[in-house]
């Protein structure tokens, strides 16, 4: 399969920021007004998860990967790409969060990570046994943010499919494998729990006309 491939590079090797750093990075940028405004609520609401898991004040809770300037401009660069795709409502399928564990800043941890688990509370998960990180703290930011967890794909007509291309070699899946997106117009879904009424009438001693 074909895909796009993005790579991010910076010489910017600071990985610890505050959320109040990230909202001043966001304000201060050449981004245009609507995306400065409406980046902010990302980073809250995982802030906020991360409440619960390091049990502190908000001014001491630091984001660690994701403060990079890479996992900034992932969540950035999918809501510019969001907004120019004209996407209006967002719907996931169960995630695969994969298994085993994974070296952080805060050491070796169980996978999903803490954090992440947090960010996908309420979200339908599984695991099919690889013993990889497969959902990101990233990538569980945006889904928790946008997403409806609907379970199976809603009602829609198809008018365009995204490949982005992974770099994964996961045991018993494709090798660099690319992942798709669906794009289209919502549809009404159709009744099936529709209640048919019958009326039936037996008539006797009925004059019949020739």
């Amino acid at each position: 399969m074909s895909a796009t491939y993005v790579r991010v590079t910076t010489e910017d090797q600071q990985k610890h920021r505050s959320l109040s750093t990230i909202l001043e990075i966001l304000k201060n940028s050449q981004l245009p007004h609507r995306f400065a405004t409406a980046l902010p609520p990302f980073f809250k609401n995982w802030v906020k998860r991360k409440l619960h898991v390091h049990d502190a004040p908000i001014e001491k809770v630091h984001f660690h990967e994701v403060g990079a300037v890479d996992a900034i401009v992932d969540i950035v660069g999918a809501c510019i790409g969001f907004n120019a795709l004209g996407i209006e409502r967002f719907a996931c399928s169960p995630l695969n969060v994969g298994g085993g564990t994974a070296k952080m800043a805060h050491g070796v941890l169980p996978v999903p990570a803490p954090a992440t688990a947090r960010l996908l509370q309420g979200a339908p998960t599984f695991s099919n046994g690889v013993q990889r990180e497969l959902v990101t703290p990233t990538g569980a930011a945006i889904v928790a943010t946008l997403c409806d967890f609907s379970g199976p794909q809603p009602p829609m007509t198809v008018s365009a499919i995204g490949y982005g291309a992974g770099t994964a070699d996961l045991e018993g899946q494709a090798k660099r494998r690319a992942d798709y997106d669906w794009r289209g117009a919502q549809q009404s879904a159709p009744d099936l729990d529709e209640e048919i009424s019958v009326i039936e009438a037996n008539l006797d001693d009925m004059n019949r006309k020739s």
